[in-house]
């Protein structure tokens, strides 16, 4: 079915053009995306049809109907799963770096939703669409650690209840830059598109959401920090944007860190270590943790042995 969504304009965004306002509004449409939504007509104030170009006024109430996606085939992949655990309504996957969570521009095959279809045939939720068939909550490529999969509707609309007031538990560790000094700490900063850059997320108060990111240190290795962080919210690149916001970039991370990357770790050094929650079905709480990947522990290994990265 397509999505309306509702959005009066406040004076910060006056004057704003309509293309901009909407493509900061909807966090995962991009602005190319939206102006061809726009000009098939379906962004609309005071039922007249608007172009992308109009600038927006305050106190406009804008209708933005997002249509249906085409279909698109997915082919189901025998790709090798790390599965955690699994029932009849869910699964715990283990998620390997750099492996892309669903299909999209430029990665259609591989991705975990290739392997989900062929590991459970017609047994996922169709509730996010013919894309991300199962998928309730996402991880980002490089990051690696547990994701949660529902195989029906009903499994898929409880867990993503939890997740939306809180109740859902996730832990991550993390390697970052610099020495943190205090033991524990917590980021409670919003978090939105970059203005500056799109692709990037950053803390703003400009059209973002809250987000609060707590952390505890686990050791500490001169220049890096080995933590355990967890979420209260899942806002995108949370964890990173937070951690690079006070000044302790993930190690690894090539949006968000330094512009000398330390390429051995091909990407962040980031993994979804635990997560918690009520089964939306049989109403018992079940929390599983992963062991650290092979990347994340020779790292370790390398700054605990002091050698130059």
């Amino acid at each position: 079915m397509p999505e309306t969504y509702t959005f009066k304009v406040k004076s910060e965004n006056a004057g704003e053009r309509l293309d901009k306002f909407l493509s900061e509004q909807l966090e995962d449409v991009t602005r190319s995306a939206v102006q061809k939504i726009i000009d098939s007509e379906n962004a609309l104030s005071d039922g007249k049809v608007l172009d992308k170009k109009y600038k927006v006024k305050t106190g406009d109430v804008i209708e933005f109907t997002v249509p249906d996606a085409k279909p698109l085939d997915v082919e189901a992949e025998n790709i090798p799963l790390d599965i955690v655990y699994e029932d009849n309504d869910l699964l715990v996957v283990n998620k390997p770096k750099g492996m892309v969570v669903h299909p999209a521009s430029g990665n259609y095959s591989g991705t975990l939703v290739n392997a989900l279809l062929y590991h459970c045939r017609d047994s996922l939720s169709g509730i996010n669409g013919v894309l991300r068939p199962g998928i309730v909550h996402r991880i980002d490529k490089n990051t690696s650690g547990l994701l949660i999969v529902a195989k029906n509707d009903l499994a898929h609309t409880g867990l993503a209840a939890q997740i939306k007031n809180h109740s859902f538990e996730r832990a991550y560790e993390a390697v970052v830059y610099g020495n943190i000094k205090e033991d524990s700490g917590t980021v409670n900063q919003p978090i939105g598109r970059s203005p500056k850059d799109r692709k990037k997320m950053a803390v703003t108060l400009k059209n973002s959401k809250n987000a609060t990111t707590h952390y505890e240190v686990i050791n500490r290795y001169g220049d890096f920090t080995h933590i355990r962080c967890r979420l209260e919210t899942g806002r995108t690149h949370q964890i990173r944007v937070h951690m690079a916001y006070i000044g302790h970039p993930v190690a690894g991370d090539d949006v968000y860190g330094p512009k000398k990357v330390i390429r051995s770790l091909g990407g962040q050094c980031l993994h979804a270590k635990m997560i918690g929650f009520v089964h939306p079905i049989t109403g018992e709480y079940l929390e599983f943790e992963s062991e650290l990947p092979e990347y994340f522990t020779k790292f370790l290994r390398r700054i605990s042995n002091g050698e130059n990265i």
